[in-house]
C-alpha cells in the first residue's frame, strides 16, 4: 500500500478514535440498561445509519433481546415499557421526528443516537447518546472536520460504538458466545 492510502486510513482512522473517545461512557452504560430492560426494543435510522442501526439490531437479537426495525412486517407496536432507539446524525431526519412523536404518543421511551445536541430530534428524546461527529449538517464550508464525505465519520463511530455496546450487553444479560451463535440464522 502506498504512503497516501496509509496516510487516509491513519487520518480516518484517527477521527474515529477522536470521536469515540469523546462519547461519554456513563452514558453508553445508562443507554445499554435502558436497552437490556425493555420488553420491546424497535430500531430505525435513515440511509447509511438505518444499516448500522439493523446491524446492531441483529447483534440484540443474538443476545437474546426482543428486537425489531422499523419497516419490517413483523414489527409489533411500542407501549409502554418499549424503548425506540433511532438514529439521526443531523437531529432533523423528519422521518426520524415522526416515528419518535408516534412512539412517544404510544407511551414508548426514546433512546437517541445523534451528533446534535440542540437538534430537534434531541429535545425529543427520553435519553440521547451524543457522538460528536461531523454529519451531513456540518459537512461543507469551514464546519466540515473529516476527510470522510458526508456523515461517515458519524456511520462508522455508530458500528464501533454498537460493537462495544453489545460487548457491555453481553456482560449485562450473562450471555455467552456460544448462546449469541446458537441465534445466529440458518437461513444464509
Amino acid at each position: 500500500m502506498g504512503d497516501k492510502n496509509e496516510n487516509l486510513f491513519k487520518t480516518a482512522l484517527d477521527e474515529l478514535c477522536s470521536v469515540l473517545m469523546r462519547v461519554d461512557e456513563s452514558r453508553i452504560d445508562a443507554a445499554c440498561k435502558m436497552l437490556a430492560g425493555a420488553k420491546q426494543i424497535v430500531v430505525y435510522g435513515c440511509g447509511r445509519e438505518a444499516l448500522q442501526a439493523k446491524g446492531f439490531a441483529m447483534r440484540l437479537h443474538h443476545l437474546g433481546l426482543p428486537v425489531s426495525v422499523v419497516g419490517d412486517m413483523t414489527t409489533p407496536p411500542l407501549g409502554a415499557g418499549d424503548v425506540f432507539l433511532a438514529s439521526s446524525g443531523p437531529g432533523e431526519t423528519s422521518t426520524v421526528l415522526t416515528l419518535m412523536r408516534v412512539a412517544r404518543a404510544a407511551g414508548a421511551k426514546i433512546l437517541l443516537l445523534t451528533a446534535q445536541p440542540e437538534s430537534s430530534a434531541a429535545s425529543l428524546s427520553d435519553f440521547m447518546l451524543l457522538i460528536p461527529a461531523q454529519t451531513m449538517a456540518d459537512d461543507q464550508g469551514p464546519e466540515k472536520t473529516s476527510v470522510l464525505p458526508m456523515g461517515s465519520v458519524f456511520e462508522g463511530a455508530l458500528f464501533l460504538l454498537f460493537e462495544v455496546m453489545v460487548l457491555k450487553l453481553k456482560t449485562m444479560t450473562g450471555q455467552s458466545p456460544e448462546a449469541m451463535r446458537s441465534r445466529h440464522t440458518n437461513m444464509e
